[in-house]
């Protein structure tokens, strides 16, 4: 038995679009309100089967269409990020950041200009305040997120589990994007 296609009225689903473009655009700078409509609009339009399998709800339209336009502009936030002419953490570079918690703040100022063994890499100011950054990014993170970061990176231990390897790669990614944002937050 097919199942039952629901006939989609495009002008009630642009017009909710609308609602949640206008919503995110507030609340993200780095969009325009009519490019977010545009990507959700995309999305339903891609996503049609569970547009029409929830189409009765508009709460559950809603949060579709805020969960869509939502991720376009976080990848809009992170592409401007990324080409602007501030400096720009890599997810190594906030692996190196948590590796050096591993020292006091005395033990890493001593061995400012010198070789590190441990890190291979020359300490340097650097190090410090991407130190300073990944501390206060850490505290935005998942407390899971915190977790893995802390036992892999700063404790030295495996993260034998698949989920929680692929949940560790994403929370360096995690990472790095919020020190980003901490550094811009902090310059503006």
């Amino acid at each position: 038995m097919q199942p039952k296609t629901v006939e989609l009225d495009w002008a009630y689903l642009s017009g909710l679009a609308d609602k949640v473009a206008y919503s995110i655009a507030q609340k993200w700078s780095v969009v325009e309100k009519d490019d977010v409509k545009q990507e959700i609009l995309t999305h339903a339009y891609e996503q049609r089967p569970a547009i029409e399998a929830n189409y009765e709800s508009e709460d559950i339209l809603w949060n579709i269409f805020q969960k869509a336009g939502t991720q376009y502009a976080s990848r809009e936030r992170n592409y401007r990020d990324l080409i602007d002419d501030q400096y720009y953490y890599t997810p190594d570079e906030a692996k190196a950041a948590l590796r050096s918690f591993m020292y006091t703040d005395d033990e890493l100022a001593e061995m400012m200009g010198k070789k590190d063994d441990l890190l291979q890499a020359r300490v340097t100011d650097n190090m410090i305040s991407a130190r300073i950054d990944a501390t206060a990014s850490m505290k935005k993170l998942s407390t899971r997120y915190q977790q893995l970061l802390m036992r892999r990176f700063v404790y030295g231990l495996p993260v034998a589990d698949l989920a929680d390897r692929k949940a560790l790669s994403r929370a360096v990614v995690a990472l790095s994007q919020q020190m980003n944002r901490s550094l811009r937050t902090r310059a503006a």
